[in-house]
């Protein structure tokens, strides 16, 4: 199924007859996508995003995808980390197969990580942020350096007991997880996503490391909006984001080709909104067209929660970590998120700058959204990301209650 787009505007006109037609076949509501995409539109231009994409899919083909802003329907987006899912997606191969346990000790695959008490971190640990060294200094193009990289191992120290608590770690257990893919599989870490997860899938348009799209297909990163003071926070009763390695010019280092090429495994991905949603879509169930990745068992692994009641220190609330992805959970799960009607086996994981990846198991959707805006409001960055996905989340709702009001 071919995706159906809207084309870019300011304000959308009403669905053509051809994406009506395909909505209600996928069992979505039109009118609710619709006012979706008015929601999209107002917090484009309210935010002053420059581009936007979004996409809806569901029973793996894309059932609709706009563009909005200087967007152009061939154009890719940078998706931070919202890339920890495809990266774990690739450990999911190697545990499936046996090739990889997750009790398993890092320091018996990378002897050069035992160093100052990291020998007991275990391959869970990485992939649920209990491994104790959330700011763990890497630069992207120390991964250009097998010595580099083993010089880093050896430096780290833990800033607490590996699986003791949960702390996001933005970037760190992602560069050890990439480094266990190739010390098992032999290939390089892009090389093994290229060839393992994305070309199975037939995922032409998201890419991790070389090989590159062209570069004047891929939207910029601008910074838009003014942070606000911590003033602002304590008005507001919330507290001000935690300062890590994810800076303004950390974020705006992504537009760099030679940066792009590394393949961050925390947040290197660039992709369409379209391509992002069916890699969600394969995550449900397990692969596309035919083709399985992950076994149900494995994929029900994945989506077990292991943080039990550890707290995300930033929001107090809880973590909800599965294998390198969040499960929305409870009636919090809007504040690491998720729509207020997802239901509590929604699975996913967002990205800086307000990319939103999520797919639901009750619904069978998955739901993406884009942005080249990096908004430095990261108060109303969230609240958008909450209007968003309660929007995306209840179509399935809507239709059923539009079909059950015609009966």
């Amino acid at each position: 199924m071919s995706p159906v787009r809207s084309v870019p505007m300011k304000l959308h006109a009403l669905l053509d007859s051809a994406a009506n037609d395909r909505i209600v076949a996928a069992g979505l509501d039109p009118a609710g996508v619709e006012q979706l995409l008015q929601r999209a539109t107002q917090e484009v231009e309210t935010a002053g995003l420059p581009a936007a994409q979004l996409a809806l899919a569901r029973d793996g083909a894309v059932v609709f995808s706009a563009d909005f802003g200087a967007s152009k329907p061939e154009q890719l987006y940078s998706v931070f980390s919202a890339t920890k899912a495809i990266t774990a997606a690739a450990v999911w191969l190697l545990l499936d197969s046996g090739q990889l346990a997750e009790d398993e000790r890092v320091s018996d695959i990378i002897p050069a990580f035992a160093t100052h008490g990291k020998d007991t971190v275990t391959v869970e640990q990485l992939l649920t942020h209990t491994a104790g060294f959330p700011h763990a200094p890497f630069r992207p193009l120390d991964w250009l350096d097998p010595d580099r990289r083993n010089a880093r191992w050896q430096q780290w120290r833990l800033t607490w007991t590996p699986g003791s608590r949960y702390e996001y770690h933005p970037t760190s257990a992602m560069w050890v997880l990439a480094e266990i893919i190739e010390r098992r599989s032999g290939r390089a870490f892009s090389q093994f996503v290229r060839e393992e997860v994305l070309g199975p899938l037939h995922l032409v348009d998201l890419y991790l490391g070389s090989p590159l799209p062209a570069h004047e297909r891929v939207v910029p990163c601008q910074l838009v909006g003014v942070a606000l003071t911590p003033h602002d926070y304590a008005r507001l009763g919330i507290p001000p984001p935690l300062l890590t390695e994810v800076t303004e010019d950390a974020i705006q280092s992504f537009n760099d080709p030679a940066i792009r090429q590394v393949g961050i495994p925390g947040g290197g991905a660039v992709t369409s909104a379209s391509e992002l949603a069916r890699f969600w879509q394969a995550v449900l169930a397990g692969g596309l067209q035919g083709r399985v990745l992950w076994s149900d068992a494995q994929r029900a692994s994945v989506r077990r929660v292991r943080t039990g009641d550890f707290r995300d220190p930033l929001f107090n609330r809880l973590a909800n970590r599965g294998l390198g992805i969040v499960v929305a959970g409870d009636e919090t799960r809007t504040w690491r998120g998720f729509g207020r009607g997802n239901s509590a086996l929604a699975l996913g994981h967002n990205g800086a700058g307000g990319q939103i990846a999520w797919a639901d198991p009750a619904t069978g959707v998955s739901f993406v959204f884009l942005t080249g805006g990096h908004d430095r409001n990261s108060v109303r960055e969230a609240a958008r990301g909450v209007a968003l996905s309660t929007l995306a989340a209840d179509l399935c709702r809507q239709a059923s209650r539009d079909q059950a009001s015609r009966d």
